[in-house]
Order: structure tokens, then sequence, then C-alpha cells
């Protein structure tokens, strides 16, 4: 019986192509709407998580000045920190892997005739095991080479680029400014950072090297402290705010004159913000299927109208309600499960392509593209249901006489 009923419901459909695919057409672009924004949403949100992690995890960054919003921006005024302060947070501080300080100058880079403006940063091993950024030629710094305070120096991808080309640049001697310095190795590539930073455009150099003789004092301008997995990074920052406090004499009530950074912080609420978007646009987007469910409604209205006589002849002929309500639905789910269908597959295409194009990955979730289907089938029965109850309940003997 159900299987009669099926046919019935698709020789319908198949007898006006045009007028079935317009009804399915609102269906289609509510579905590959939805898949697509979230898949893109979806994309979006790796590529956010995957660059934060570029950074280093589970990674606190120590600054002097208190972070604030605005052009102002960090207090300028602020005692920077000493080689004590480093020390004291390796000897007191728990559940932290690496303390690595680090102190900043920006200098022209120059090898023959070309010339790169970049960012200096002494520092020393510790500072690529918090980061966790390895070396793609050449080789780390010596012991030696840090007390010494040498002009060894660790080159970034784009500066390698800019100066040296395709060459290797392992071994040879560049100047940053009047300083020559000896190239011994070269940073594996980590491209640009979601906060638009290209964290290979800068020279490691020895910590003591820069602030003797680029910078001329002992400050320590940012401590990069790698939590230990397992720890969290929540117990790590109080204590680290803890004991600086107490270091910088900092009284009861007053405000910090530093500030602690957690990359795991700023990872929550830029996912935070990217989820919210995602979920406006596909909400906005399921909109267009309520509109493809009004849609299918209307045309099964109209399609009961022009059927009458043929429902009329049906339940004459003794033809149950249930069995003309069945079939009726049955047209309508259809239309709308192929229109979902189709829907998932424009969707998906259209997110690959938009990915490809915006460089983000394509993060396919099965679970929305099951609720999309599903959800179009509901917008069949749903809106399809009303139309088919009117065609059972029509009065046989009217539904003759209607032309």
């Amino acid at each position: 019986m159900f299987g009669e009923t099926l046919k019935l419901a698709l020789r319908a459909i198949l007898a006006n192509p045009l007028r079935s695919f317009l009804t399915v057409l609102g269906v289609v672009i509510g579905v590959g709407a939805v898949i697509a924004m979230v898949t893109i949403g979806s994309g979006t949100t790796a590529q956010v998580t995957a660059e934060i992690a570029k950074l280093g995890t589970n990674l606190l960054v120590l600054r002097p000045g208190q972070a604030r919003r605005g052009p102002g921006g960090a207090r300028d005024t602020a005692q920077p920190f000493d080689s004590k302060d480093v020390a004291a947070l390796e000897r007191q501080m728990e559940g932290i892997r690496t303390v690595a300080p680090t102190a900043q100058r920006s200098a022209k880079a120059i090898y023959g005739n070309a010339n790169w403006t970049t960012s200096v940063v002494g520092t020393d091993n510790r500072y690529l095991a918090a980061r966790d950024w390895h070396i793609s030629g050449g080789r780390m710094f010596y012991d030696s080479e840090l007390r010494a305070g040498r002009m060894s120096c660790i080159i970034g991808a784009t500066v390698r680029r800019k100066l040296f080309g395709s060459g290797d640049p392992i071994g040879a001697a560049m100047r940053l400014d009047k300083l020559s310095c000896r190239v011994i190795g070269v940073l594996k590539d980590k491209g640009v950072s979601t906060f638009g930073m290209d964290q290979d455009d800068q020279v490691l150099i020895p910590l003591r090297a820069l602030q003797r003789r680029m910078a001329g004092n002992q400050d320590i301008t940012a401590i990069y402290l790698a939590v230990q997995d397992g720890s969290g990074t929540e117990k790590v920052q109080r204590d680290v705010e803890l004991l600086m406090r107490e270091r910088r004499q900092i009284s009861a009530g007053e405000e910090d004159d530093f500030n602690v950074l957690d990359m795991k912080e700023i990872t929550s609420m830029l996912t935070g913000i990217t989820g919210v978007l995602t979920g406006l646009l596909g909400a906005v987007a399921a909109v267009s299927l309520l509109v493809g469910g009004i849609g299918i409604m209307n045309i099964m209205l109209v399609s009961v109208t022009e059927r009458t006589r043929e429902i009329g002849i049906r339940l004459a002929v003794g033809a149950q309600e249930r069995q003309v309500l069945m079939q009726f639905l049955i047209e309508a789910t259809v239309l709308s499960l192929f229109g979902g269908l189709i829907g998932i597959v424009l969707g998906l295409g259209f997110a690959a392509v938009a990915t490809h194009y915006l460089k983000v990955p394509l993060v396919l979730d099965p679970g929305i593209v099951l609720v999309a289907f599903l959800f179009s089938a509901a917008v069949g029965v749903v809106f399809g249901y009303f139309p088919a109850r009117r065609a059972a309940r029509l009065d046989p003997i009217e539904a003759l006489r209607h032309e």
C-alpha cells in the first residue's frame, strides 16, 4: 500500500518538473547556506586555534606595564625586569617548564647589497623551547656564546628570503646596523599570526650581546613562561602575579605595573567570537529553510486545488482519507528531501571553494550535514501536513462537481 502511494506521489511530482524544482529551491538555498556557513566558520575557528598555537602552547607572557585598551597601550614608565626576576621565577614557581627572558630592538639587517629592517630579539635557547619553535637549518646557541655575549644570530625565514634569497645563509657574516653578526641557524617558518604579525621577521641573538652592544643596559622587556603539561595556566598566572607584586613592592590596593598574558585566554576569546559569528550566520541562513517550507505549503495548496476532481474520484472509488493524506504528505516530504540532498552537495561545494580562497582548513562536520538533512525532512512534514489534511477531508461529491 505504501509503495503504491509513493508511486502516485512521485508521478505527481514528475508531472510538473519545473514547478517541483522551483518549489524545492528555497530548501536547496537554506540547506546549502547553513552547511556552507557552518563549515566555513568551523574552518576559521580551526585556523585561529592553529595560529594561536604557533605562538606557543601553555604559554604565559610577562611584560612590564599594565595592559590597557585603546591607543595608549601599556605604560612606558613601568620598570623593566632584570636577571634577578628571571632567577626568582625559576626558583620559586611550581608548574613552569621553561622561563625565557627576552629584550628587543629594531635594527637594519644588511648582507651584501640587500638590507631589511627587522626586529632583533636578545634571548637564549629557552625562548625556542617556550614557543615550540624549531631550527630548520644550522644550530642553536652554544653555552659559551650565550655567556660571552658573542654576536651569533639565528634568523627568521622572512629575513633569510629578504637578504639571502634561495642561498644558504649558514656561516655568512651579516650586519645588524654597524655590528657584525655570524649566522648560525635559520628558524622554521611560522608565518603570519592571527594578529597580523610576521613571526618570521626577526633575528635572535644572545641576550647579553643585545644588552651590552645594542641596548647599553641590563633590561629584560618580556619573559616567556612555558607551563608544564597538566598544570593549569590560571593557577600559575596567579602565582606569578603574586610573586611579581612582592618583588616590585606593590602594596595592597595598588594597580599592577606589569601584565601576564595567557595565550589560552586569547584562544578562548577568539574561538568564542568566531563561534558566535558562525552561529549567527547559520541562524540567518536557516531562515531560508523557513521560507522554503512556506513555499512548499503554498504549492501543495495550489496542487490540492488543481487536483480536487482527482481526489474526489479516488475517495469515491474507495480510497481512505489516510491514504490521500499520506500521498500528499509524501509528495511534500520527497520534495523537501530532494531539496535537502541538492543543498548538501551545493553547500559542501561552496564551502570547499570558499575555504580554498580564504586559505582556511576545510573542516567537515557530519553532524551539521545530518541535522540539515533531517531538518529539511521535517520542513516537508510540517509544512506539507496542512495541505495533505485539506485534501483528505474533501467531500467526494463536492470534489467531483469541481471544474
